[in-house]
């Protein structure tokens, strides 16, 4: 069965931005799937973690784009703290720029879905 994670917190710890996963499962067996996919339709990003028989979702909706800013910024994939683990995201730097790069002007994703990543992310396209 497929999960969804909402990612709304996150910290800073020595340079390095953490997500933090509250999930009362225990031994919940995620790796890092190093693919991140744009929802235009629930205005939100997804990073894919592969949970064996099937992916689990974390869901960065726009609440959380302060920090995918933050991420392109730094240039560093951020981590995810699962209890007492802690993984990398893998791919996630790279994948979230190349996206946030491919959605600007095309609106296949759908016109606001393209002016909220926009206005969210100008510091970025800027550069």
């Amino acid at each position: 069965m497929r999960k969804i994670y909402t990612i709304d917190t996150s910290n800073f710890e020595q340079d390095q931005l953490h997500f933090s996963l509250n999930d009362n499962e225990v031994n919940l067996q995620l790796k890092p799937a190093g693919q991140l996919i744009a929802d235009s339709d629930d205005f939100a990003f997804i990073y894919l973690l592969d949970a064996g028989d099937d992916y689990h979702y974390l869901r960065f909706p726009p609440s959380s784009w302060e920090n995918l800013v933050h991420i392109l910024q730094k240039g560093k994939n951020p981590l995810l703290r699962i209890g007492e683990e802690v993984i990398e995201l893998t791919n996630f730097y790279e994948e979230l720029e190349m996206l946030v790069y491919n959605i600007e002007g095309n609106y296949n994703y759908g016109a606001e879905f393209v002016q909220a990543v926009e206005q969210h992310f100008k510091a970025i396209l800027a550069e």
